[in-house]
């Protein structure tokens, strides 16, 4: 059972989603929307949209869309009824007690038991540590130079050498196979089951609330991988989550460290850096950069100093300057990471790297500067060239001004020569570059045949020009959009026009499911030719109505029993042609 309509509506017109999408994404506004780095797919350009006009977004890359709901639903990972909960709770609206769906309760109620042997399982493995058969990993912990205290915070364990330990242990507590199957943490391969984790020490990994979500565990011994993460499941999603977060998010320091291992974060902590996060086996996402910025406006990366180390900061600093965070490169040189270091020079050291870390731009320069031979003139103009040419991505003119003279003072050129350079280039492509709304690769787009693709073109036609409506409503009725989510959208949008409203996000949170949210999104998220002439779009908008018309009377025809309704069909049919609309 859900909210009554009118409290989600309720719900939802009080929560602006520029303002709620805002805390996830950095946007900017171009025209009449705003623009930004989807957080639900990696990519370079900026092909998610946030219209205030229509409170809904739209990702013109990944097809993710809907409304405010539908957003923190995806992006918190919450169930729909959480979802509007959060968003209640954001506004001050209170809530009355509901009975719960089935679907929803049986969603609830896997989340809640996950945690609960997540939770367990962090204790058998803490238990373990602490015991004799845990002496392997703990003797390895310490050689890390890890304290008791440190370890407890942590949590770290042991998952015994036998491959089958927790599957018994959890079998014991009364566990069917098909919750435990939901965890990860094991491997079903026929009849035998083993533990996914074995022979190894074990990073529980915690969410906000400090709930177990996954696992991490370092291998004891020469087997592969050295490292080993918890796959995703209905808790855990590493693109969205942080390891450390949950201590760093309450750190009081300026500024978040971005590492790559978990011991690194857990040396950093205990030299009292406590704001030290690290991602979970995986490259830097979007969504892990938006998580920070809710907690700081600066981002300092201690990524190994070795080529996979450099690379991995190189991928990270554009997505986290997307974000809108300031970022800077901590230089670990002679150690490979921050644990090492730490050992190695310890916390003041550490601190004074921090206090000098390099400007994310200078960093990029001096890695692009190894692909070059400064020595040779004509590599080194290439160099230049390629300088320039990151320079004029900053829009702001004085900054552009201000990287011109740190480079030329870095290598000793002729500041009027670069700044002549990067004018040239930005005279090319223009200094100041636009946002522009990529168009979905046709690979990724659905196929959709004629008839489905008209009934989408027309409602988003009617949903951007409430002038049409009367005119359309003459021959084309909400049954004549034979297809779902179609039929249902026209009836929702013809019950709005016929009011004299438009309200697209009230119309997506009437759907439950979230790929029929997507389409209905896309419908209203979809631009249409602007360059035609009216003789060409009164010619289109004909044809489009024609093909509706005909495709719903082709389907009544296949199912009518009576005589004197099929003559009315037929009648109809040769009429289609006479459909004249004038804009």
């Amino acid at each position: 059972m859900r909210y009554p309509e009118e409290l989600i509506e309720e719900v939802r017109s009080r929560n602006d989603i520029v303002d709620v999408i805002s805390g996830y994404v950095k946007l900017k506004k171009s025209g009449s929307n705003y623009f930004g780095l989807c957080p639900f797919h990696n990519e370079k350009s900026g092909s998610f949209s946030v219209s205030p006009v229509k409170q809904m977004y739209y990702c013109f890359g990944c097809g993710a869309g809907g409304n405010v709901i539908t957003f923190i639903m995806e992006y918190e990972n919450y169930s729909f009824m959480e979802a509007v909960k959060f968003l209640a709770d954001r506004v001050g609206i209170e809530l009355p007690e509901v009975e719960e769906s089935a679907e929803d309760r049986r969603n609830r109620d896997i989340k809640s038991q996950l945690l609960e042997i997540n939770k367990l399982a962090a204790v058998y493995f803490f238990h373990q540590l602490k015991s004799q058969n845990g002496s392997v990993a703990m003797n390895y912990l310490k050689k890390r130079e890890l304290s008791d205290e440190t370890i407890q915070r942590f949590g770290l364990g042991y998952s015994s050498m036998y491959s089958d330990d927790l599957y018994k242990y959890m079998k014991s507590k009364g566990y069917k196979d098909d919750i435990l199957k939901e965890t990860g943490l094991f491997t079903y391969d026929g009849n035998k089951v083993t533990d996914k984790f074995w022979n190894r020490v074990m990073f529980p990994i915690m969410d906000m609330n400090n709930r177990v979500i996954g696992f991490g565990g370092r291998v004891m011994g020469d087997g592969k991988p050295k490292y080993l993460n918890s796959p995703e499941t209905k808790l855990f999603d590493k693109s969205r989550n942080l390891y450390g977060l949950n201590f760093a998010r309450t750190s009081r320091k300026p500024n978040i460290i971005i590492c790559e291992g978990y011991m690194d974060v857990i040396s950093l902590h205990q030299a009292g850096f406590n704001q030290a996060v690290a991602s979970l086996g995986t490259a830097l996402t979007p969504g892990q950069a938006s998580l920070m910025k809710r907690y700081t406006d600066q981002v300092l990366i201690t990524y190994d100093s070795d080529g996979a180390g450099v690379k991995a900061a190189l991928r990270a600093i554009p997505i986290l300057k997307e974000s809108g965070l300031t970022t800077k490169v901590i230089n670990m040189k002679p150690y490979k990471d921050p644990d090492e270091f730490i050992k190695g020079m310890g916390a003041e050291a550490f601190q004074e790297r921090i206090n000098n870390a390099q400007n994310s731009f200078m960093y990029e320069i001096e890695a692009l500067e190894k692909n070059f031979d400064l020595q040779d003139p004509e590599s080194k103009t290439k160099f230049f060239t390629e300088v320039s040419k990151k320079i004029v991505e900053f829009q702001e003119e004085l900054e552009r001004n201000n990287y011109i003279e740190a480079v030329a003072s870095k290598y000793m050129i002729s500041m009027d020569a670069l700044r002549k350079m990067v004018g040239n280039y930005g005279n090319k492509i223009g200094l100041v570059k636009e946002n522009v709304k990529p168009v979905t690769p046709s690979s990724k787009k659905e196929k959709e045949d004629g008839t489905s693709q008209a009934q989408k073109i027309l409602l988003t036609w009617l949903s951007q020009d409430l002038s049409l409506f009367p005119k359309v409503a003459k021959f084309v009725t909400p049954d004549d959009f034979v297809e779902e989510p179609f039929h249902e959208v026209a009836v929702k949008l013809y019950a709005q026009l016929e009011e004299g409203r438009l309200n697209p996000a009230s119309i997506i949170s009437t759907f439950d499911n979230e790929e029929e949210q997507r389409k209905v999104a896309s419908i209203f998220s979809r631009e249409l030719a602007e360059e035609l002439s009216d003789m060409e779009r009164a010619r289109a908008l004909n044809q489009t109505v024609q093909k509706i018309k005909k495709n719903s009377l082709d389907v009544r025809s296949r199912n009518v029993t009576d005589m004197s309704e099929l003559q009315k069909i037929i009648k109809e049919q040769k009429e289609i042609q006479n459909i004249q609309i004038h804009l």
